[in-house]
């Protein structure tokens, strides 16, 4: 089998924006997702707990970490379903849950993701698709602490639940 051939290799995309509970059931219906896995990025403590985290004292965000296949799903159309998921205009607050934890948040893991988030950004406040300027931070991705098993799926498991989504 010639290169041409061969599938291309899973990549990797991560985002915060607010409760991960609802984001990653969202992000688990999108075509070309082959797995989320929730967790905590961009803080300054090692393998952090969910109670670390909401207590606000480790500086992560909780996030989602994405797997896709690129054939199926390109990195802007993930991104078109993150900016759905939430307010992009508040920087430390979705819905009820206030504080850094919940950021809204692009971590990306190459230069041609960190454009297109920029890119995105610049297009939606260009468009003026929301009231107020976007606020995402655009940041190189840091480790990815997977949260409690408790944790992934939740709602899958909860039988549904509520988010800020």
């Amino acid at each position: 089998m010639s290169g041409a051939d061969q599938p291309m290799a899973y990549q990797a995309a991560m985002f915060g924006a607010g409760c991960f509970w609802g984001v990653e059931a969202a992000f688990r219906k999108v075509r070309g997702v082959v797995d989320a896995a929730v967790g905590y990025a961009g803080g300054h403590t090692d393998n952090p707990t969910y109670k670390d985290v909401c207590a606000g004292h480790t500086g992560h965000a909780e996030v989602v970490h994405v797997t896709y296949d690129p054939a199926q799903i390109t990195y802007p159309q993930l991104l078109a379903t993150f900016w759905s998921v939430h307010d992009p205009t508040q920087l430390n607050r979705q819905g009820p849950d206030v504080g850094s934890q919940y950021r809204s948040v692009i971590f990306y893991y190459d230069e041609a993701q960190k454009r297109a988030a920029l890119y995105a950004i610049g297009q939606l406040d260009v468009a003026k698709r929301y009231r107020g300027p976007v606020v995402t931070q655009v940041q190189p991705a840091p480790t990815f602490w997977r949260a409690e098993d408790y944790h992934q799926r939740y709602f899958e498991k909860q039988g549904g639940g509520h988010c800020h989504i």
